[in-house]
């Protein structure tokens, strides 16, 4: 991608000139203009990101092609290791996040069901150089040390957007982010288990927002009427399925619904093998046996959830999660090489920038161009895949997206050929979410 097409890319995004000048003069970033402007950085770093390993050679070479200015690696690199540079790249990862487009369609989607914002929030692993071990820690024995990063991502499922990322030490787990997440009225969360706890619940009860979790095995639920402890599994047992009122063991006694349904033993069955894998130590016979259901914990009333509607609302989690093999898949998160923790935070932060930018500005809109003249869905990964491998293409879907009033020209006409899923019987994401929440309004 061009340098001039980069930045007709961020301007299509209401992102001009002038405001990433402003902001690496308020970061720092700026202190006096110089050959070489924030853009010009801003621009190779977010190109090389996508592609793997980043060098200061590689930058300054790709400054050098695109704006006849020569210039040396070591003053890229003495540019890129202030700590200027990370919040300079920081903010604008924050307004690309809130700079959306297709406002229609979003306000249309939060009319059609009772909540303004679906977020699922997830966290994934990424292997590190041994030599940031002391920043972000990882696991480590008298043998061998690894050093892992921990991503913390929300995604907004009704405007296809990102509400935050973090790049947070391996020791900070999902139980300790989950207090960050600002939540507001109406606000639907959903998250597994590793995020539970009875603050949580509390929390989203206190703002006027419901949640969806599944149960932990070692979660203490009390009786209502007599504040007795519920023994789970036998009350599983005798009666098979389970949608009851019941109270959390913590200060406050917070009322919470618990739902459960029985699955097959197949589903059960691999649930065990994958739990006696991933355990430290064998699990349980009640935990083993507790597998044989699929229980979720929710503030949703019964009148406006069945087990039904939790089941198919919960596997929208699973957006996340392809959202995670996405990045994995093509972004090169494996091929990060022995780079200091500045570095290393440059290029997330960057390739975070593309990847919004590939999902929120171009995925979104077309999928639902697509939907509409072929009743045929994108596959994000496909879309991703695509625009890495051909970025020269990525400023021209861009501008069909903007001036595109019913009818498909080339550019987009190849994202529908080449990145829709092959027909098949069982249901994508999109028709997962439209038969969840569009029937509700």
């Amino acid at each position: 991608m061009k340098k001039n097409d980069f930045l007709s890319l961020l301007k299509a995004m209401n992102i001009h000139a002038e405001q990433i000048e402003k902001i690496a003069t308020d970061t720092g970033f700026l202190i006096r203009k110089g050959t070489v402007e924030p853009a010009d950085i801003l621009y190779a770093i977010c190109c090389q990101s996508i592609h793997g390993t980043v060098s200061f050679n590689d930058l300054a070479a790709k400054i050098d092609a695109e704006t006849d200015v020569s210039v040396s690696r070591q003053a890229i690199a003495k540019k890129t290791s202030k700590e200027s540079c990370v919040s300079f790249l920081k903010s604008i990862l924050a307004l690309v996040i809130i700079s959306r487009i297709d406002k229609e369609e979003i306000d249309f989607l939060r009319k059609a069901g009772r909540y303004k914002r679906i977020l699922v929030q997830d966290s994934t692993i990424i292997k590190l150089p041994a030599k940031l071990f002391g920043f972000f820690s990882g696991v480590s024995n008298a043998h061998s040390s690894v050093c892992n990063a921990r991503i913390q991502c929300v995604y907004d499922l009704i405007t296809g957007s990102f509400i935050s990322f973090t790049i947070d030490p391996y020791t900070k787990n999902d139980v300790k982010s989950a207090p960050e997440l600002m939540l507001l009225k109406d606000d639907l969360v959903i998250r597994d288990r590793g995020y539970l706890t009875a603050n949580e619940v509390e929390r989203h009860l206190i703002s006027e927002a419901d949640c969806i979790y599944r149960y932990q095995s070692n979660m203490i639920l009390l009786d209502r009427q007599t504040g007795e402890r519920i023994n789970l599994l036998a009350e599983l047992q005798l009666k098979k399925n389970l949608d009851m009122q019941v109270v959390l063991n913590n200060k406050n006694g917070t009322k919470i619904r618990i739902v459960a349904m029985p699955v097959n033993e197949e589903i059960a069955n691999r649930r065990r093998m994958k739990a006696k894998k991933e355990s430290h130590k064998e699990p349980g016979k009640e935990c083993l046996a507790m597998m044989s259901w699929s229980i979720f914990i929710t503030t949703i009333s019964q009148q406006d959830a069945d087990y039904n509607f939790l089941l198919k609302v919960y596997s929208l989690r699973w957006r996340i999660e392809i959202i995670f093999k996405t990045w994995k898949s093509n972004m090169e998160f494996s091929k990060i090489h022995n780079v200091s923790q500045k570095q290393l935070s440059l290029i997330l932060y960057a390739r975070f920038i593309m990847i919004i930018i590939f999902i929120q500005y171009i995925f979104s809109p077309v999928r639902m161009i697509t939907k509409g003249h072929f009743k045929r869905a994108l596959s994000m990964t496909k879309v991703v895949r695509y625009l890495i491998k051909n970025t020269s293409k990525i400023i021209q879907i861009v501008k069909a997206i903007e001036n595109y009033k019913d009818k498909l020209c080339y550019h987009l006409k190849a994202l529908a050929r080449y990145c829709s899923y092959d027909k098949r019987l069982r249901t994508n994401f999109e028709q997962d979410f439209d038969q969840a929440f569009l029937p509700l309004g």
